[in-house]
This record gives C-alpha cells, structure tokens and sequence, in this order.
C-alpha cells in the first residue's frame, strides 16, 4: 500500500480531508495526488486503498447510463451514486460533480443544491465547471462551508457550446483564458482545480502559478495530480478512447469472455453442476 495516506495517533489510517488535499502542491515535496471515478460501492472499494480522491463524475451519464453528454445528468444520480461511493470509501476523499444546471444559475441557487448533495451523500465537497465567470460562486460556497475542487480547459457540460469534446488552449488568446479562469477560481477559493484536455504546456504553466494543486486529464505531468475515469483506464468503456487515456487492463474483453463461458455451459448443461445446488450428497467417485 502507498506510504502517501494519513496515520492518526493510533497507527490506524485516517479518510484523507479537503486540507490534505490542497497540501499536496508537488513543488512542496508532495507525491502526485492518485484520483479515479467512482459510480458504485464496489467500484469504490476497489480503488479506496490505491487513491486519494474519488471523484464521483458526472462522466457517469455516459459511462452508466448510456447518455451521448452529461448534460442530462441530474441531481438525484448524482446523490445515489454519491451515497454509494460513500459506503465504499474509507480512507480516500471523496468529491461529487454538481450536474448542469444546478449552479450556473446563481450563487444562492448553487450553495442550496452543494448544501443538498453534502447532507444527503455525506461527501468531502463539490466540484465544478467554468472559470472567471463562477469564481464569485466557488467564493460564495468556500465562505459558507463548501469546499470546491474547480474545472477548467475542456468543460463537458459545456460540450454544446464548444462544438464537441475538442482539446482547448490552441490559439494565444484561448491558452490566455484557461490559465485566467484557473488563477481566479484558485484565487476565490477552490482547494484544488482540475485541468482538463489542454494544451501541455498550458496545464504545466497553470501548475507553476497556482498555488493550490491541478489535477490533469489530458493535462501535463507536471501536474500536482492525475485523474481518470476508471472505466476507461480499466478498458471497461470502449465506445471511444481519447488521446489522454492509458488502458491499464482491458476488463471489458474479460468480462464479455467470462459471459460467453457462462451461456456455453447454460446450453450445455454443464452448469450449474451437484457441486452448486444445494442438498445434493457428494458422488462416491470409488
């Protein structure tokens, strides 16, 4: 197990916090902070011990249920799987995306939904999208209570807006913005900030002058941190790969194997067997 979780006064390791979170700026010493997705309790207990933030992603519209964007992500999916992230995670910190719609509209309206998924999932805080124009949000929730893990560069939910999933950061002007909104939503508060699907040489500059931790997808190595969604890294969602996307196994291929395994013995008849019913007495094989 990495060396990298907190031990309280007992020996015993602790659920990491918002604050060890934003402590972990690399150019203090830090290790890279691990992060991954989570939609499900088993999902979560799985990866708890190998990370230390858990990013419960509106990215589960595509992944789960099948949605082309995440724009129609709602606030009840994001409280039940949030809920059952929670029961999984024991050490790593564990941060909810607030779905579209839910904060763009005002800071108040904002702080009642953040303030809704926190009670109700019980997670560390919220994350969202956008740059200058919801700084004055993230510094609305962050003096209320709420801690925010900030989006920048490419913005999923504003996929319609931008013409599609498109690498940002291209032009001068472009690379100027993502690296304003990440100054300001450091700035108003968020405790750290992802750096979405950039340029590198973005992603690498925004982390040598913030001083609160950029976590990068599709972003630098030079970031404070690197994030992914687990399906992808797990080669369980293969309807497309970006670029940014490493396949450490491919689950799916073994998952579609073990079912074909299955339905061949179901057909067969070779499952299921004595050995998996129950009062059975055992074959004398003398």
């Amino acid at each position: 197990m990495s060396t990298h979780k907190p031990i309280d006064i007992e020996g015993a390791l602790r659920k990491l916090t918002v604050p060890d979170i934003r402590a972990r700026k690399r150019r203090d010493g830090a290790e890279p902070l691990v992060c991954l997705t989570a939609y499900t309790v088993l999902t979560a207990r799985l990866l708890d011990a190998h990370t230390d933030l858990l990013l419960v992603g509106d990215s589960l519209g595509m992944v789960i249920y099948g949605l082309d964007t995440t724009v129609g992500v709602t606030m009840d999916m994001m409280i039940a799987h949030g809920q059952a992230v929670m029961r999984g995670a024991k050490r790593s910190c564990v941060i909810v995306d607030m779905p579209f719609g839910s904060y763009q509209e005002s800071p108040e309206i904002a702080f009642r939904n953040a303030a809704r998924i926190m009670k109700e999932v019980g997670c560390a805080g919220i994350k969202i999208e956008g740059g200058v124009e919801m700084a004055a949000t993230v510094k609305f929730l962050s003096e209320r209570g709420i801690p925010v893990l900030g989006h920048v560069g490419l913005m999923p939910q504003s996929v319609n807006t931008a013409g599609g999933f498109k690498a940002q950061g291209r032009g001068e002007a472009e690379a100027e913005k993502i690296v304003e909104d990440a100054k300001a939503l450091a700035d108003a508060g968020a405790f750290a900030i992802v750096v979405e699907g950039t340029m590198e040489p973005i992603a690498r500059r925004i982390t040598d002058e913030i001083d609160v931790p950029t976590i990068g997808i599709g972003g630098s190595p030079a970031c404070d941190g690197q994030i992914l969604v687990t399906e992808d890294m797990a080669g369980l969602f293969t309807e497309f790969k970006p670029k940014f996307v490493k396949r450490y196994m491919d689950l799916g291929a073994g998952l579609a194997e073990a079912a074909r395994l299955y339905a061949e013995e179901v057909r067969t008849g070779a499952f299921p067997s004595d050995e998996h019913c129950f009062g059975v007495k055992k074959k004398d094989h003398r």
